[in-house]
């Protein structure tokens, strides 16, 4: 008699052995928020020195930039992002660039509501400052897991 082949999704069954995949999402300490915190800061810093419609001018604007950035990053993008995920397929993933333009065109309208100095001009210059402070972010990626390292569960 012939074995039969597991079919896909059931997977093999070894005695004694349990396997468990787990998904290590972004890191939620205070550690990690507060790295992340900062480099959404030299983001927004950078996209202010090299995008000319970027403009923040002060260190409060900075700090409470990133906070907002962080904060509509969580809240808001999740949302856009799924209403939008047939255009992201289509376009292979650069409508995310259109996607962050607008998630920093909301952060800088809130800035502007709360009285900061932080303004963004228009779409082109939230699309360049989106992809600076995404340029920003991904440099700082390995130095972030570095920080941000757990300690293996046993």
């Amino acid at each position: 008699m012939r074995r039969r082949r597991p079919r896909a999704g059931e997977g093999r069954s070894v005695p004694g052995r349990v396997v468990t995949v787990r998904y290590e999402g972004p890191d939620r300490s205070p550690t990690g928020l507060v790295a992340r915190l900062c480099v959404n800061g030299v983001g927004l810093i950078a996209a202010g020195a090299i995008i000319p419609g970027v403009a923040v001018s002060d260190w409060q604007s900075v700090v409470a930039g990133a906070a907002l950035l962080a904060l509509v990053d969580a809240l808001l993008k999740p949302l856009v992002a799924a209403a939008s995920c047939c255009l992201i397929v289509l376009s292979f993933g650069l409508f995310l660039v259109v996607v962050n333009a607008a998630m920093l065109a909301v952060t800088a309208w809130i800035s502007g509501q709360l009285g900061l100095n932080l303004r963004v001009d228009g779409f082109w210059s939230a699309a360049g400052g989106a992809l600076v402070i995404s340029l920003v972010s991904l440099a700082a990626q390995p130095l972030l897991s570095r920080i941000t390292r757990r300690a293996p569960e046993r």
